[in-house]
């Protein structure tokens, strides 16, 4: 459904350590800044991208948003997690563990705030 995401970011460095860091976790390349500055993240035709506004104001984090990335194991959530932390994240709600989404689905999720304040989520769907 999605070709990209796009979140906004005043410092890239910091998010350039943060993502390369909680990304990697996942088995995403290291980000590459691509002509424009723009810091680009891709796993096969999708792409995530950290930018500098470009109206030129404070980059601010949507309210009510989240952006989830998927993993592939608990271990992957849990690598993630303590990748990000490490790298300037903030832990936020739950510690990561299982969630009961519906009486059908649980999933293995975790949560943090990247060093812009946006919120990022890593989510393992179990059987």
């Amino acid at each position: 459904m999605f070709s990209h995401v796009m979140l906004g970011a005043d410092d890239l460095d910091a998010a350039r350590a943060f993502y390369d860091a909680a990304l990697g976790a996942l088995g995403i390349a290291p980000g590459q800044l691509d002509a424009r500055g723009r810091l680009v993240y891709s796993s096969g035709s999708v792409r995530f991208l950290v930018t500098r506004p470009i109206d030129g104001a404070p980059a601010r984090p949507a309210h009510g948003g989240t952006i989830g990335f998927a993993a592939a194991s608990p271990e992957a959530v849990r690598g993630w997690h303590a990748a990000g932390l490490a790298a300037g994240g903030t832990a936020i709600e739950d510690p990561p563990g299982i969630r009961e989404a519906t009486e059908n689905r649980r999933l293995y999720l975790a949560y943090l705030r990247d060093p812009a304040g946006n919120k990022l989520c890593a989510a393992h769907r179990l059987a």
